[in-house]
């Protein structure tokens, strides 16, 4: 029997990934990412998984926030989807999980190195072929780099060629692109031989817990029908706003159109009256990207 479950799905990532009894996956999966010589040894999640968390049927980013040996912090999260204002929010909160560190009177040097990095189902950076990025306070002549305190890695695993053929001697990061991307598709006996290693071992077995505990399985297949059906809106959204926007010979429709179906969308998940469409429809497109990047931060707070 196959797996069936996507580790791609907010509630299936962190039950892998997020639960303390399980930080050798997430020990694993962090590393895949970082360079050689930052490697970590173990972690100490700090917002471990709760069920709760999914009680309610809504399309959140649910991040892992842990903390290795060496001190510092680590934000990981499973992004399936593109939004706007994504890189924005990216630098937003790697920043505050670098400053939240202080309290009131505590010197500067007791802060330590914050690392968030994003694993994303579709394509951030279009037109270039590079898959992981790693972004830091930088000079942009020299590149001479300001601090090592704050770092953002971002990970699109679209952009991987994945073969079963040769992933068993591909690099940590395919192979886990490949776990995150296909797990689902096959049985786990195989998996475990195209991902050898106690971290993959770790991994596969909670993916299994999944399927096999009543209780997850229901919830999973939930949180899985929420994104598909999130995924359909933002789609249907996208072709009126297409042609709302050739009616009326604007450029922007296209944007235009996907803004105002993730507003749309959005207002209902947080249970709000919902602004009439031809309204906005005359905002300008910064003025809709402010909006949604307000609502999806007023969703993500209540999320949590």
């Amino acid at each position: 029997m196959v797996l069936g479950i996507k580790p791609t799905v907010d509630f299936a990532f962190k039950r892998i990934f997020g639960t303390r009894e399980n930080t050798l996956a997430l020990v694993g999966l962090t590393n895949a990412v970082l360079a050689p010589d930052e490697q970590i040894v173990e972690v100490e999640i700090l917002n471990p998984f709760n069920s709760q968390e999914f009680a309610e049927q809504k399309v959140i980013v649910l991040d892992i926030r842990a903390r290795d040996e060496a001190g510092r912090w680590l934000n990981i999260e499973m992004q399936v989807d593109v939004v706007a204002g994504l890189k924005e929010r990216l630098a937003y909160y790697a920043c505050s999980l670098y400053t939240e560190q202080l309290t009131q009177g505590e010197k500067y040097c007791r802060l330590r190195p914050a690392i968030s990095i994003c694993f994303l189902g579709s394509v951030l950076f279009g037109g270039i072929s590079t898959a992981h990025h790693r972004f830091r306070l930088a000079d942009l002549d020299e590149g001479r780099v300001l601090t090592e305190a704050v770092e953002v890695h971002t990970v699109e695993l679209t952009k991987y060629n994945l073969d079963e053929a040769t992933i068993t001697r591909a690099s940590a990061i395919e192979q886990w692109a490949f776990f995150l991307l296909y797990a689902h598709r096959y049985e786990s006996s195989r998996l475990r031989e195209l991902l050898p290693g106690e971290a993959f071992a770790r991994a596969i077995d909670a993916a299994e817990a999944i399927r096999r505990k009543t209780e997850d399985r229901i919830m999973y297949d939930q949180r899985e029908k929420a994104l598909r059906d999130y995924e359909w809106r933002i789609e249907g959204a996208r072709r009126e706003g297409i042609e709302k926007g050739i009616e009326k010979g604007r450029e922007e429709g296209r944007e235009q159109g996907e803004l105002i179906g993730k507003i749309t969308l959005l207002r209902q998940l947080l249970g709000e009256a919902d602004t009439s469409k031809e309204e906005l429809y005359e905002a300008s497109i910064p003025e809709l990207s402010s909006i949604v990047d307000e609502l999806q931060e007023r969703l993500r707070s209540r999320g949590l």
